[in-house]
């Protein structure tokens, strides 16, 4: 064995280094700077902690708080702290998950009751002298007799280590006398965790199975700065006032009853917004789009063809059917194989081709009732889903113009998008010979488009590679939103042909197009994205209108109904209660314009206008220009007054 190694740095150049030399050292001999702030290092694409041997030939680079790969690594060291402070104070605590998320971290216990405040306060308290010592992680391999001796008093640990494979490496870190079966990677101690909070604590079921036994979790979040968890703290407080489901509610947008567990009841206010949106979309697909409708009961034969009723019977309600008394029937959770039940029913030239088959249909999804969630995770829903059936060579035209179309719509409610391009899956349907070319296809699509993308290994759907599009709020949260999806294995599952100009028949490729994803879940993000104050042409109330007393309410009527005439959702506010309280009211409820009517109007034809969030300023217009100027917004769906 030779007694020395070479590695390359990211600038290309190379380094030979004595065998045995780990990343901590190599960070060391690079200079004293960098030896303080390394927080792990990469090795040919793959993290592990400083303090692993490198190895000949690789490719390195050290991580500091500046590569965002780093955040990670830290929050998974801040869950092993909170395991570790959860253990002194309850040592009798079963030790379950703890992984890194996208805003923080979480850790599940097996512990006898939920924990309260006082505990997470208690719990925080202790991670704090757990960093104050400064803790070394430390890893050691250890194999399967040894594992389960360390943990034989934690049957969650030994649960999982009896499922590891009998090849596969097993780990666990220390930090002080804790002790954890992990993968890693970890910082070099504990002292490196400066700024963190815990948040919440919340039910969670083992291994997210409601069969099995309810677990506690505590979720908390960490940064390498100050200032950044300052500011996302600052941001949860904020999503709090935007919650949807206590806006929905303030606003009278949509209800819940036990009766119809996770189905929304839309109010005449929420209705009239999904209209308007539906409205928009039927605009933007009014020329190249054929809007159809399918049944929403299907034999079980037709999620067999499609694949559906392997790989996501558990996520469907199945219906009993009476002649065979077996669960034969379900409601469709898509929309996809009921329109290749349409495609099918005619025969297709090229010349039809792209066929673009759009719906607005109700879809119903068998979610546990612990996940249920506002209007963010529902059992029944509708989608603006487009299902388009077209050629190869077709692909690349397609995808530009689709791209197009979502950022434009998303664009009209202020919202950014980010793409990302999902591959296969490890579970999924198809050859790989079927994978490769779809994959090379979209991506020489979504790449000829010129827009920026990221890229998510293993995140496609089971039928398909696709492209998501990731929204982002007003206040920086993002969201998966819509998808354009190809998909090679529909057409062979279903036979689907068209003739082509050589007057044979050929076999067409399908794209699943979603803009809005849910309107359920669109609804949710735009109430939290505005505040529940939307523009002019989405608010559900437009105008209202307040006569300053009972002698101006012949007046103020015929401005309600001239504005109603419009076409403005105007409502005339008669109450007797004092024109402040109206105005707070109205102002409570986030109408864009308020139409006051006193003496002077009434006489002159005029209304005194008040626009939403512009203090106490009036301005005195006729209201035939009052009306002329709201239209106009509404026709351009202008995103302020």
């Amino acid at each position: 064995m030779s007694d020395s190694i070479r590695v390359t740095l990211p600038d290309a150049s190379e380094r030979e280094l004595p065998a045995g030399t780990t990343g901590a050292e190599l960070a060391a001999l690079i200079g004293p700077g960098l030896a303080r702030a390394a927080m792990a290092i990469r090795v040919d694409g793959r993290i592990q902690d400083l303090g692993r041997p490198l190895t000949d030939g690789a490719k390195v680079a050290i991580l500091t708080e500046r590569d965002a790969d780093a955040l990670g690594v830290l929050r998974h060291s801040a869950a092993h702290i909170l395991a570790t402070a959860v253990r002194e104070i309850f040592p009798d605590a079963g030790i379950g998950f703890g992984p890194a998320i996208d805003e923080g971290f979480y850790y599940d216990f097996a512990v006898p009751r939920p924990f309260t405040p006082e505990d997470l306060e208690e719990i925080e308290a202790k991670m704090n002298e757990v960093v104050a010592k400064d803790l070394p992680f430390t890893r050691e391999v250890v194999d399967r007799t040894e594992a389960n001796r360390r943990f034989a008093d934690d049957p969650l640990k030994l649960e999982r280590i009896s499922e590891l494979g009998p090849d596969e490496t097993i780990t666990v870190y220390t930090d002080g006398p804790f002790v954890d079966l992990c993968r890693g990677p970890h910082v070099p101690s504990t002292g490196k965790l400066k700024h963190f909070k815990l948040l919440s604590g919340a039910g969670a079921y083992w291994r997210g199975d409601s069969s099995r036994q309810m677990l506690q979790r505590i979720y908390g979040t960490a940064f390498f700065k100050k200032d950044d968890l300052a500011q996302h703290l600052m941001r949860l407080e904020e999503a709090k006032k935007r919650d949807h489901r206590v806006l929905g509610r303030h606003l009278d947008l949509f209800m819940f009853h036990p009766f119809s567990p996770g189905g929304v009841f839309w109010t005449d206010r929420g209705t009239a917004m999904i209209n308007e949106i539906n409205g928009y979309l039927r605009e933007l697909q009014r020329d190249g789009y054929h809007e159809i409708r399918t049944p929403l009961l299907f034999n079980k034969g037709l999620w067999e063809i499609s694949g559906h009723w392997g790989k996501y019977r558990e996520n469907m309600f199945l219906v009993l059917d009476n002649e065979t008394g077996e669960h034969d029937f379900s409601l469709k959770p898509m929309n996809c194989p009921s329109h290749y039940l349409m495609y099918q029913a005619k025969k297709h030239s090229y010349k039809e081709l792209p066929l673009r088959y759009n719906t607005y249909d109700v879809l119903h999804r068998n979610e546990v009732s612990g996940a249920l969630s506002g209007l963010t995770r529902v059992r029944q829903f509708q989608q603006d889903d487009c299902h388009i059936f077209l050629m190869e060579r077709q692909i690349q035209a397609e995808v530009h113009r689709l791209t197009q179309f979502i950022l434009q719509y998303y664009a009209t409610f202020g919202l950014k998008a980010a793409l990302k391009f999902a591959t296969r899956p490890p579970e999924r349907i198809g050859t790989d010979q079927m994978w490769d070319e779809a994959e090379r296809s979209l991506r020489h699509a979504l790449e000829a488009t010129g827009q920026p993308y990221e890229l998510k290994p293993g995140d496609g759907a089971f039928y398909g590679p696709k492209i998501d599009f990731d929204v982002e709020d007003a206040i920086g949260r993002k969201w998966q939103l819509g998808t354009i999806q190809l998909d090679y294995n529909a057409p062979e599952r279903f036979d689907l042909q068209y003739v082509g100009e050589d007057n044979t028949e050929h076999r067409p490729v399908v794209i699943h197009r979603a803009v809005s994803g849910s309107f359920e879940r669109f609804m949710a993000i735009l109430i939290e994205h505005f505040a529940g104050a939307f523009p002019l042409w989405l608010s559900p109330e437009q105008v209202r209108v307040l006569p300053i007393s009972d002698a101006q309410l012949d007046v103020a009527r015929a401005v309600n109904q001239r504005l109603r005439d419009a076409g403005l959702r105007s409502h005339l506010d008669d109450r007797n209660d004092t024109l402040n309280y109206r105005i707070r009211d109205a102002e409570l409820g986030r109408v864009p314009y308020m139409a006051i009517i006193g003496q002077r109007e009434a006489a002159g034809g005029t209304v005194a206008v008040r626009t939403r969030g512009d203090g106490n300023k009036q301005e005195i217009i006729s209201v035939d220009e009052f009306a002329a100027r709201l239209m106009e917004s509404v026709k351009s769906r202008a995103l302020t007054p």
